[in-house]
């Protein structure tokens, strides 16, 4: 019985979302996977996949044709790391899983390799920087770290164009890695990215997401293991204000026994046209006995006008596990914490900042690079107070 069946005897049927357009129940791991462009039709925003995007503004990242700009990409880091361009296909931990993918995969001939050397224990964080320069372009990197390995590699997103980027990891067997993605586009910039990870036996990941920028940021995380005892941490931090869209989508495949996952993703939204989706999806397969999984949104709304999506999957298909959950929540600010902190002579303005910095700090508190949390603790405050004045003016504003 495939998981679709599965669904549909537990009592799930199709579903629709909206007048004339049915959309057939389908389990995660059953949606189509390919290299080739042509097996993915241009998305109309109908499709489970998309319903939730702005797709009208992502026509040039859905064309069949090479970019019209080479990205910029550099990286270094501490000795030993070795930073290499190999072709794109060098490494094929994940297929592309939607049109915008494969067209990247497509286009973007070469890859930077970041690989770590077996047993190599890194005290300095690997730094790869992509600039998008203001046309259309397409990236690819490969980060690999061998057996035994412990290492951070900390990716910043930064620029004006329209960038559509594949992401291969490796976790080998015993690794620890710890890689940090931040999209901090300009507010025009548009980014689709795809993240495809597989941890190794007794392997450990931490995966860390953070959105602020961008007018259009959507990053799809996907996570399989190549053996029993390995280990996924998926953290999450998103800003949306007037006019930005963060979406985050993630997938994680239990195929192998004995695993963990846990996923934790926040985000806050300020003014009118704010808006992110989540849509987390955690498949346990039959043969994946012993599976530990959880999975938490939650979405901290500052004013009117803005909109948070929301929608945990689990799919299990064997009740031999050690545990597995989900839940969302999306709510204004908690009332008792504001007065609280009033009552002892916090202005209201920067008691809201303390609920909000707080609300952030035990996802950004685990990025370990003093100078990367300093530098987003910056961009949430300035964020904090558009929003802070956004209240004040009960009025939009454009912001980054």
């Amino acid at each position: 019985m495939t998981a679709t069946e599965t669904l549909v005897a537990a009592g799930n049927q199709a579903h629709s979302h909206g007048p004339g357009s049915p959309v057939p129940l389908q389990a995660r791991s059953e949606r189509p996977t390919s290299y080739d462009v042509a097996d993915f039709p241009v998305p109309n925003g109908r499709e489970e996949e998309w319903r939730f995007t702005p797709v009208k503004t992502l026509k040039a990242l859905f064309a069949d044709e090479a970019g019209t700009e080479t990205p910029k990409v550099d990286a270094h880091g501490p000795d030993g790391v070795v930073i290499e361009t190999v072709a794109a296909d060098a490494v094929k931990v994940g297929t592309p899983q939607d049109r915008p993918a494969a067209v990247a995969w497509t286009y973007a001939a070469e890859a930077l390799a970041v690989r770590i050397p077996a047993e190599a224990e890194l005290t300095e964080p690997v730094h790869v920087n992509v600039a998008s320069l203001g046309a259309r372009g397409f990236t690819h990197l490969i980060v690999d770290a061998a057996r035994h390995s412990r290492a951070t590699v900390v990716i910043d997103h930064t620029g004006a164009g329209e960038l559509s980027s594949n992401v291969e990891i490796v976790v080998g067997d015993g690794a620890e890695l710890r890689l940090v993605s931040i999209q901090q586009g300009d507010h025009e910039s548009i980014h689709l990215a795809q993240h495809d990870a597989l941890v190794g036996r007794d392997a450990k990941l931490n995966h860390v997401a953070v959105t602020l920028g961008g007018k259009v940021v959507r990053v799809g995380t996907n996570v399989r293991y190549a053996g029993p005892g390995g280990d996924a941490e998926l953290l999450g931090v998103y800003f949306a204000e007037s006019g930005q869209h963060h979406e985050h989508r993630l997938f994680v495949d239990h195929e192998a026994t004995h695993c963990k996952s846990n996923v934790l993703y926040k985000g806050a939204l300020a003014g009118d046209d704010a808006r992110s989706v989540w849509i987390g999806d955690v498949l346990i397969r039959a043969a994946a006995e012993g599976t530990d999984t959880f999975e938490l949104n939650r979405n901290l709304v500052l004013t009117d006008g803005a909109r948070a999506d929301s929608v945990p999957n689990l799919e299990i298909e064997t009740g031999e596990i050690e545990g597995a959950g989900h839940a969302s929540a999306t709510g204004r600010f908690d009332d008792e914490q504001l007065f609280y902190l009033q009552a002892r002579g916090i202005p209201e303005d920067e008691a809201r900042r303390l609920v909000v910095s707080g609300f952030f700090n035990d996802i950004i508190g685990r990025i370990g690079v003093p100078e990367v949390v300093e530098r987003l603790h910056e961009v949430i405050e300035q964020k904090l107070a558009r929003a802070a004045e956004l209240s004040a003016a009960g009025k939009a504003v454009v912001g980054r």
